[in-house]
């Protein structure tokens, strides 16, 4: 089980400004008894410290589908804390991504595959949830590889084209981590409590970014949230489908590429779940264009010859066509309804390359919009 969050852009108190309705069977909190809440609040007091340095991180260095396993508190306190993997994506003025239950196995795999960093938090998690790349640094010592056998040396790897190329990003841009690489020093005679003053340097600007939430369980991916209006407006994109928005030409690998992550968003009950992070780049249209296909709507027989239509009819429909008109079509209630809703985009419409960032939750399809560089 997966819950959606929209957190605000802050060091002080990081509120959560949506969750999605799973955080209940989650961390048994309703909705509206978190909203506005500080997000920091629920995190465990040993790792409050580190969860705070690791979320300023974040921000200062523009991070983009980063995974951070930690303990956060539920309701019941019963049940103490729960180990839990957050996903985190800045998203120009707020912090968008997932919480959901941290379970090893496959799905923890794949996790760690796709995403851009990984962080475990919680001690106890590590030999878990603590996996490491080839081009991570290993305790092993390397090899002695025979000077004829030798390869050229290979340029040092780029930032993180999700990154902001800050000095403190400079190492690989999908490094894995663990909590002793990302907390601060911290003695060991005293842990700092929340009361202590944790004070970080100013924030640098975030690029610019745009985060929708789609209806996964539709094929069209109705769009359920647009995070602001930089790309696409929102009062536009809320209730399109997705697909309205990407050039006509790409449309088909995009649907492929958002039916894989929907495959990989089910855990192993067959049960929908996070999924890890897609990636890819196509063509947005800002004003959008109508993408739903619509049939044409049957011939209306006459009343007076049964099974055909009268050829002043069938004359009157070509010219109606002709001239722009558009013809109207049946709703599944009965209803008329004058199709198509939106106008295809026209030559002046502003259209460019975006970097999109695509991950399936149960609640729904998360999407990260920026322009290509």
């Amino acid at each position: 089980m997966t819950t959606l969050y929209q957190n605000e852009l802050t060091l002080t108190q990081a509120k959560w400004l949506y969750l999605s309705d799973s955080v209940v069977e989650l961390l048994g909190f309703e909705p509206h008894e978190l909203l506005q809440k500080p997000s920091l609040d629920l995190v465990h007091p040993d790792e409050f410290p580190r969860v705070k340095q690791l979320h300023y991180d974040t921000i200062q260095q523009d991070k983009a589908a980063v995974l951070v396993y930690l303990r956060m508190r539920h309701k019941d306190p019963y049940k103490g804390y729960i180990l839990c993997g957050v996903s985190r994506t800045v998203v120009h003025n707020v912090l968008v991504g997932s919480v959901s239950f941290a379970s090893p196995g496959a799905k923890a795999l794949h996790n760690a595959s796709t995403a851009q960093e990984i962080t475990v938090i919680t001690e106890s998690a590590e030999s878990n949830f603590q996996f490491k790349r080839w081009s991570d640094p290993s305790p092993m010592p390397k090899s002695p590889i025979p000077s004829s056998m030798a390869l050229p040396a290979s340029p040092s790897p780029s930032t993180s084209s999700w990154g902001s190329g800050s000095p403190r990003n400079s190492q690989s841009p999908r490094r894995i981590s663990s909590s002793a690489n990302q907390s601060p020093s911290v003695s060991p005679e005293r842990r700092p409590s929340r009361e202590d003053l944790i004070s970080f340097d100013h924030l640098s600007n975030k690029s610019f970014r745009t985060a929708f939430i789609l209806d996964r369980f539709s094929m069209n991916c109705t769009i359920l949230y647009c995070s602001n209006d930089l790309l696409v407006s929102q009062t536009s994109a809320v209730s399109r489908s997705f697909f309205d928005f990407v050039a006509k030409k790409e449309e088909e690998i995009v649907r492929s590429w958002i039916t894989c992550v929907k495959g990989w968003g089910v855990n192993e009950k067959g049960q929908p779940s996070d999924g890890g992070f897609g990636f890819g780049r196509f063509t947005l249209l800002t004003e959008g264009r109508d993408s739903v296909s619509r049939m044409p709507e049957p011939p209306t027989p006459s009343r007076h010859r049964k099974g055909s239509t009268s050829r002043g009819n069938g004359n009157g429909n070509s010219r109606s066509q002709r001239s722009g008109t558009h013809v109207s079509r049946s709703t599944p209630t009965g209803g008329r309804l004058r199709g198509p809703t939106y106008s295809p985009t026209s030559d002046a419409s502003e259209q460019f390359l975006v970097d999109a960032i695509f991950s399936a939750h149960s609640d729904g399809l998360m999407v990260i919009l920026r322009r290509a560089s």
